[in-house]
């Protein structure tokens, strides 16, 4: 690797914490300051409750333009401090921008709004129990990077965030060539997405990342499987197309009313300008188990079985305790919309199908396919069952005074806090007592993600034909 790389990922601080919302805007706005001649800071937009979305420009006289944007997804701030510590290091260093031949567009904040419903975790303890417990993200229809506009097959979507809308014109007006969007993981290890399929000897090259902390490569499942498997731990990205072909394929009826969303930036700049979105997933918390690649005592298939089995089972008890008020809550909780998404199971037939007649799933299932099906799928069950405490919580805080039905309504939101409250305390403690997990420093989260977008940006750049296959 190149010095000025090696010297910039040495340099990383410590970072004990993530920032605030409005600690990013303060530091973007300072950063302008302090280099006026290289950073420009500018709104391309509003939030839906009225937050300006800042986004730096550095830089001006390259050949072409990167995009990079964090919170794609609220609950997602890993990226967010590579930006910071990136952004200052582009606007002290002409070597670094001259090597990297970019001009920079950097969103940190982009959901700007579902941030602030996660700060009651983004300073700590970083434990599983207190990340759950806190979590918030949003239904798919109103995740700002999945309500881009698209007209696929029966599929018709065009209730366009305002975020979303935000970031479309900014790709409109500088169609970057390559976008590097920053999302996380909560539990594993390290995968990536890219748009298309480039090269074997990049995906190698970007193990070395994560080997370098010493964090592990996630070798289980891949977050939907829908999705294209390029080399081990690199997967197709692209947008809702391929999810809705996929269901089609495996029989699911309705499919638009099963998607309820648009598609994403990924899809979104492809199709007007041939850009180029990649992706480094990353998680806060890790098992050494996520990639044993030795084989288990469980096929596949019948992991992945186990699963939804479990998966439904914890439904059925979620569905139970929302019932307890459900019917005093109001339409537009954020918590309860997306709890209602997350307890869809009408892809599952489309997954036991799929995995009937694929002979891959007929093998025995490594220890890390195994761990992924019967574990971690539990952590990320638990983040819904946070929700669901929240859901009360919401509706307690905004209960109002004068109402006549009250008193009955605090009852039944009390009722059905305390039973979410009961279910998180159990599933949490388990899981802390099954896991032998540990907590990644931010330091090398940082260096990890920042490593991997310096080595694409550089083959992208030096490969401009890959964007015309």
């Amino acid at each position: 690797m190149d010095a000025i790389y090696e010297q910039l990922l040495a340099n990383v601080p410590d970072y004990r914490e993530f920032l605030t919302a409005a600690e990013m805007d303060a530091s973007s706005r300072a950063l302008a300051e302090k280099y006026p001649d290289v950073v420009e800071v500018f709104s391309i937009g509003k939030s839906r409750d009225g937050h300006d979305l800042l986004c730096l420009k550095i830089g001006g006289d390259q050949p072409r333009n990167g995009l990079m944007f964090g919170l794609p997804h609220p609950n997602e701030p890993i990226g967010t401090m590579m930006l910071e510590y990136l952004t200052e290091n582009l606007a002290r260093s002409a070597a670094l921008r001259e090597k990297l031949g970019y001009n920079w567009y950097i969103v940190k904040a982009w959901d700007y709004d579902g941030y602030l419903l996660n700060e009651g975790w983004i300073k700590g303890p970083y434990t599983i129990t207190n990340y759950s417990r806190n979590f918030f993200r949003p239904v798919p229809r109103q995740q700002v990077d999945w309500t881009f506009p698209i007209d696929y097959k029966e599929l018709h979507f065009h209730d366009v965030m305002p975020e979303a809308e935000a970031m479309m014109k900014l790709i409109d007006r500088v169609r970057p060539s390559f976008i590097y969007s920053l999302h996380n993981a909560g539990f594993g290890g390290v995968y990536w997405y890219f748009t298309r399929d480039i090269d074997k000897g990049l995906y190698e090259s970007l193990y070395e990342a994560p080997r370098r902390q010493g964090i592990p490569i996630h070798f289980g499942e891949p977050e939907s499987p829908a999705m294209k498997v390029y080399y081990p731990a690199v997967f197709e990205g692209g947008g809702i197309s391929e999810e809705y072909d996929y269901l089609e394929k495996f029989g699911v009826q309705d499919i638009a009313k099963v998607i309820e969303s648009g598609t994403c930036s990924d899809e979104y700049a492809w199709n007007l300008c041939r850009t180029i979105t990649f992706l480094t997933e990353m998680p806060y918390f890790y098992d050494r188990r996520i990639d044993d690649l030795t084989p288990s005592d469980i096929l596949r298939r019948d992991a992945v079985r186990q699963r939804i089995e479990n998966e439904r089972a914890m439904h059925a008890r979620l569905k139970d305790i929302l019932a307890l008020s459900r019917d005093v809550m109001r339409g537009d909780n954020p918590f309860l919309l997306a709890i209602d998404a997350f307890l869809k199971e009408e892809s599952d037939e489309a997954t036991l199908k799929m995995i009937a007649e694929n002979p891959d799933y007929a093998e025995p299932a490594t220890g890390a396919e195994k761990f992924d099906n019967l574990s971690v799928s539990r952590f990320y069950g638990l983040l819904t069952i946070g929700m669901a405490a929240r859901a009360n919580e919401w509706e307690l805080a905004a209960a109002e005074q004068g109402d006549p039905r009250a008193a009955e309504k605090r009852e039944k939101l009390t009722a059905g806090l305390e039973a979410a409250r009961k279910l998180h305390a159990e599933q949490a403690a388990q899981l802390e007592d099954e896991l032998d997990y540990e907590v990644i420093p931010i330091r090398k989260l940082v260096r990890i993600q920042l490593e991997c977008g310096l080595k694409v940006a550089e083959y992208l750049r030096d490969h401009p034909e890959v964007a015309k296959a």
